[in-house]
């Protein structure tokens, strides 16, 4: 990160305003960089932008390098001809105020599957070369492979790779020909929505560039077994060739769960990404540096060593550490791509050789208030300068939530009340007032960049909790509405960066 201080917004881009069921990386996003411009702030946070599975969570995508095409904006391929205004019409009828995956997801497929077979008859000349130079690039490094699995998952009924015919979980060449043949159509529609996906990403990242906006995007450190990479590439992963693993990653008990967080994802076989050079990775990172300014990468711990739980457990509580690759995955990747514009999400527990890592190679960690203000030790000069200080993630509930204790909280009465005395103590603030005060903690910080994610700029509580670690119903479906991004709104929190020393 530069050496001046900045501000910025945590809010995933699904969770735009905008009349399509969902905030997308068209309009929404474009119109969104201007409200952020209104309020001072230089940068934006969110999620990781692959395609969803079963549960809707970014951090289990499809692909490692695919882009999600519920996010893609509509309103854009209306004014290249790719759609009519009726044909986008189907998505206005959905709710603005959550997202319903539900009814979202066969909809917009449906409208964008529209808007792929209409590409060839109208796409103009110019759009045409720009996907034949998006093809040159990516068909032979991971876009093939993904439009393949993508037909070959909805002909299974979208199973899991590990549940398809033998012929096709094993990519037999006689079959995988037969396929491409058959589907050639439905292959090349996958790719233009691919590329689509990526025009308007790449049209977001100037725009947000011109306004002095950094996008901040995340990296879930593991694959999914269900996705494109595990399949295409069984290799890179201790699964057997049938895909079933024999232990899978996650944490023990932490602050989220007592039970620990059982993720389910295939461990790395890190053996193999040693002898290839960590070929994978690196241009895993570099994808990533391509599209963002710069990039969190969940879990960092697991890079020095992983919780490994025996396939099959029904929680994490019974697992074992085991080594990472450790700084040779780092030096490997500073060797081919230079400066890595990487965060380490660097919560849980933390080892001095975790801490090493990250410092041997000048990555910047994080710091979240609502996890250190309840001790009575803690004092915020003592902040180190390269982190990331939040009042909360993701993953936390809202301040306001977090203050108040909700259901879903592991904390004791006591331990909630101790919190509470030590945070008005350490804010001068009142309980009225938690999330402007616990905003101008993070604010006043030594770190180098202060995130405020947007439900705590508004003050909201439990209601507009994002995500629920641990469970997998009605996560990721806050939405904020066009009226809470008042002008008012936008020059209150002015109003705070213009106080502090972040503008």
């Amino acid at each position: 990160m530069q050496a001046d201080k900045k501000a910025g917004v945590a809010m995933h881009i699904s969770s735009l305003p905008g009349p399509h069921g969902i905030g997308d990386i068209g309009d929404s996003a474009l119109a969104f960089v201007d409200t952020l411009a209104r309020m001072k702030l230089k940068v934006w946070q969110f999620l990781p932008t692959g395609p969803t599975a079963y549960g809707d969570s970014p951090y289990q995508p499809l692909s490692a390098f695919a882009g999600n095409e519920m996010l893609i904006g509509i309103n854009p391929l209306v004014r290249q001809g790719l759609l009519t205004p009726v044909e986008a019409g189907a998505l206005t009828g959905l709710s603005p105020e959550s997202v319903d995956y539900g009814q979202l997801i066969p909809v917009k497929h449906s409208v964008l599957a529209k808007a792929a077979g209409r590409f060839s008859s109208t796409a103009s000349s110019a759009l045409k070369a720009s996907y034949d130079d998006f093809l040159n690039l990516n068909d032979s490094r991971w876009l093939a492979d993904y439009a393949i699995y993508r037909v070959l998952k909805t002909m299974h009924g979208e199973r899991p790779w590990p549940e398809w015919d033998g012929s096709f979980m094993h990519r037999e060449k006689a079959a995988m020909q037969k396929l491409w043949e058959s589907k050639r159509e439905a292959i090349e529609h996958i790719k233009i929505i691919q590329f689509l996906f990526e025009q308007q990403w790449q049209t977001l990242m100037q725009y947000a560039g011109g306004k002095g906006i950094r996008l901040f995007g995340d990296m879930p450190i593991y694959i999914a077994l269900d996705s494109a990479d595990a399949w295409a590439n069984p290799e890179l992963l201790l699964i057997d060739r049938n895909g079933r693993p024999s232990h899978v990653a996650g944490v023990p008990p932490d602050y989220f769960s007592a039970d620990g967080q059982l993720w389910g994802n295939p461990l790395y076989d890190w053996e193999f990404h040693e002898s290839s050079g960590y070929q994978w990775w690196i241009e895993r990172v570099r994808h990533a540096a391509d599209q963002l300014d710069l990039v969190r990468i969940d879990h960092f711990r697991g890079f020095e060593a992983f919780w490994s739980v025996r396939f099959g457990a029904e929680t994490a509580r019974n697992g074992e550490w085991l080594p990472g690759p450790g700084h040779n995955l780092f030096d490997s990747m500073q060797a081919a791509l230079g400066y890595l514009p990487i965060i380490a999400e660097d919560l849980g527990v933390i080892t001095p050789e975790v801490d090493n890592l990250r410092h041997r190679h000048g990555i910047p960690g994080m710091k979240v208030l609502q996890f250190e203000v309840g001790n009575p030790d803690f004092v915020l000069v003592n902040i180190e300068e390269n982190c990331v200080c939040y009042t909360g993630t993701h993953d936390n509930d809202t301040t306001v939530g977090w203050f108040s204790g909700g259901d879903d909280d592991t904390r004791s009465e006591q331990e909630l009340l101790e919190t509470r005395q030590n945070v008005l103590r350490l804010t001068g603030g009142t309980a009225g007032t938690i999330h402007l005060d616990m905003i101008r903690l993070a604010l006043d910080s030594p770190a180098r960049l202060a995130i405020v994610p947007m439900q705590d700029f508004l003050g909201l509580g439990s209601e507009a909790r994002l995500n629920v670690p641990g469970t997998t119903l009605d996560n990721w479906r806050w939405r904020v509405s066009e009226e809470q991004l008042s002008p008012e709104f936008c020059e209150s929190v002015a109003r705070m960066i213009g106080e502090s020393s972040r503008t």
